[in-house]
């Protein structure tokens, strides 16, 4: 009775680690011989494991990756696409992020962009830190919305609140005087604390012309450009969906 009754305060207090692992202490007697210090510090333990992976979890939920199943650990290197296996490695340390550094994924169509950026935002969100997934033209429609709504900042906030910000298709359509003033309005959000990964088939150098608008478009890339890290992928033979399906 004694038991249950601390069960049903653990898990009262939201302790469902521990409550856990009081119960399998219960039923395994090898562990009546343990200290009370012993069998407390494995509570414990207990506890702040499921309350990382809780977490962990709730991120990658909330992380929305286009490719939920992209990781660093399946990233094939010998497809000829440029990687480098030591830009991949530091990237891998999430010190960019803790930088507010962006990283710039270029390639055409095929090249395993996408998945790259997926594979990077999930690993982040494996060591504790938020990210957050849009395609440019779904997020500018759900501004344009946000504008109409009146729901405008609490939309901009969500976004700033991501540790890294994800955005994909980036140059596939023109943008709008809106637009552009929306991109650079998240976008100083973000500097200096935030990362952006940035996916575009269009190169580094063609994003000034893309933007059109001079003025925008130097402070737009300002705070893009600068302190980020560069990918330009490659492809060779068929593309990464193609080569996956097969």
């Amino acid at each position: 009775m004694l038991t249950h009754n601390t069960l049903e305060t653990l898990r009262a207090l939201k302790l469902h680690g521990m409550a856990a692992a009081l119960e399998e202490q219960q039923s395994m007697p090898s562990t009546h011989d343990l200290s009370f210090e012993e069998r407390l510090a494995l509570l414990v333990d207990r506890e702040r494991l499921y309350r990382d992976n809780t977490r962990r979890t709730r991120l990658l939920q909330q992380a929305r990756l286009k490719v939920a199943q992209a990781c660093l650990e399946d990233l094939d290197y010998k497809a000829a696409r440029g990687l480098d296996k030591r830009q991949i490695a530091s990237l891998a340390s999430c010190e960019w992020v803790r930088r507010g550094q962006n990283v710039l994924i270029t390639g055409p169509t095929g090249s395993g962009k996408t998945w790259l950026a997926c594979a990077l935002a999930q690993h982040a969100c494996r060591e504790g830190l938020s990210a957050l997934y849009w395609r440019v033209p779904r997020l500018f429609e759900e501004l344009r919305i946000a504008h109409g709504d009146g729901s405008y900042l609490r939309l901009l906030k969500r976004i700033e609140k991501a540790s890294i910000l994800v955005l994909d298709d980036w140059g596939l359509s023109a943008l709008g005087a809106q637009d552009r003033a929306d991109l650079l309005e998240i976008l100083d959000d973000r500097v200096p604390a935030r990362s952006t990964i940035l996916i575009s088939q269009l190169p580094v150098d063609t994003w000034h012309a893309y933007l059109g608008e001079p003025t925008l478009a130097d402070a737009i890339l300002d705070r893009l450009v600068h302190h980020s890290h560069r990918i330009p992928l490659a492809m060779h033979g068929d593309s990464m969906r193609k080569q996956a399906r097969a």
